[in-house]
């Protein structure tokens, strides 16, 4: 059977390399953020449209992205199924799956406070902002009854349907998948695959076999990666540029400052405490964290997350498992730092106070509702979610949306690195048996 360690042969050692995968991806980068300032540079054209070098770049980047998403719905589905019938030979599986729920709230419980903490220290949205007073509420709301509704899947394959009105009135209406959904199916098929037993069996075989083949296309995919970052990073620019980040650029900065807080503090300091090389871990997760930072979808980048992290020596085993289930509910940038500097920012915009238990609720919302972002509009959900609980106007968050693409971007890459961090950690304490070729050894 093909694993994702084997597929990973392509993907950074740690070693020093001429043109390593990371390397490639940089070099990337580089290139489409030259090409995104030359888009900027050519400006619009004869209709007042994008010139066809953004075009080209958006264009490639929706691509890239959509060959990752593509896989996504039947890797989760194989990886968890696989994953749990896996498990079943280990005695401490209940408890595998305990400890990696307690870390995930620890994480975001430090997440969330060093977010209140900026936010008191730098006090975003205080004073006025000219032009910003007439935004209006954000289409998407998150509310806890969606969240508890969209735990039921309305079908087995998690498909949802949308429709959005264009600017012409033309109606259009699209399939996604509801992530969180399929995380339930996966659930539920795995745990009645256990309980079957022998009967299951063809089934079990079929779905690693699934498994195996989905991972070989990954690996494809994931050789294209360089491409997608330099699309992707330039498309951003073209679109956004930086000049956008000072019309709100006190709240980015808090935004920013959090998460470097959580990415380059907290994180090393955790992976210190456990007996893990901080260096040897960024060295290794950074692929996921930089594909993450592009492509701004945890969900997108959970394959390459996974290779990251049988690559640090989480094996397979628990490695299928943790993974989907982190990149649909942990989310320390999206549903931790963010609502609660948006929180703090909207109250001081509308001189609203906050008080004790205003600050307590934005901890409980953050640490018990990240799973509200999955297979929803991401941190604009949980934001939403968090000024309704607070009793704050929802129009304060299309305050922040002109910069939201920005922000998502170092959100994104400290969700994936926290996801990478609480898998490898519980391996760790647990002593689970390394993968074949773990890169802290």
């Amino acid at each position: 059977m093909t694993t994702a360690a084997q597929t990973a042969k392509s993907l950074p050692t740690g070693k020093v390399r001429t043109f390593s995968f990371g390397g490639q991806v940089l070099v990337g980068m580089a290139i489409g953020i030259a090409l995104g300032f030359a888009a900027r540079w050519i400006g619009p054209d004869a209709a007042g449209g994008p010139n066809q070098l953004a075009v080209a770049l958006k264009t490639l980047g929706s691509i890239f992205i959509g060959l990752l998403s593509a896989t996504v719905p039947p890797l989760i589905f194989a990886a968890i199924v696989s994953s749990i019938t896996n498990l079943r030979d280990l005695d401490n599986a209940a408890r595998l799956a305990g400890q990696t729920l307690i870390w995930f709230a620890i994480t975001a419980f430090i997440a969330v406070v060093i977010g209140i903490g900026v936010g008191l220290i730098v006090q975003p949205g205080a004073g006025s902002h000219p032009g910003l007073a007439a935004a209006a509420a954000p289409a998407t709301v998150g509310t806890w009854l969606d969240f508890l509704k969209g735990l039921i899947p309305a079908n087995f394959l998690g498909l949802a349907a949308s429709s959005k009105v264009a600017d012409t009135g033309q109606v259009t209406t699209g399939l996604s998948f509801n992530t969180l959904q399929i995380l339930v199916i996966s659930l539920a098929v795995g745990f009645a695959s256990l309980k079957a037993g022998a009967r299951a069996e063809p089934f079990v075989a079929f779905v690693r076999a699934l498994l195996a083949v989905v991972r070989t296309i990954l690996g494809w995919i994931i050789k294209l990666t360089p491409i997608g970052s330099a699309a992707l990073i330039g498309a951003a620019i073209a679109t956004y540029g930086w000049g956008t980040l000072l019309q709100l650029g006190g709240f980015a900065f808090a935004v920013y400052l959090g998460l470097f807080l959580v990415i380059g503090v907290v994180y090393p300091l955790l992976l210190t405490l456990n007996g893990i090389s901080p260096g040897a871990f960024f060295r290794e997760a950074w692929p996921a964290i930089q594909l993450a930072f592009v492509s701004r979808s945890s969900v997108g980048t959970m394959p390459v997350t996974e290779l990251a992290a049988e690559r640090l020596g989480v094996p397979n085993a628990y490695a299928a498992f943790a993974v989907p289930l982190a990149a649909t509910t942990k989310m320390d940038g999206c549903a931790s730092i963010y609502p609660a500097l948006a929180a703090i920012f909207v109250a001081n915009f509308y001189d609203m106070p906050l008080h004790g238990l205003d600050y307590l609720l934005i901890v409980v919302v953050s640490v018990l509702g990240s799973a509200a972002t999955a297979g929803m509009t991401g941190a604009v959900v949980m934001l939403t979610l968090t000024l309704s609980t607070l009793g704050l106007p929802l129009a304060g968050a299309g305050l922040l949306l002109a910069i939201d693409p920005i922000l998502d971007m170092g959100r994104t890459a400290v969700n994936v690195a926290g996801q990478l961090l609480v898998t490898l950690i519980v391996s760790k304490r647990e002593r689970l048996s390394p993968s074949a070729s773990p890169a802290l050894t």
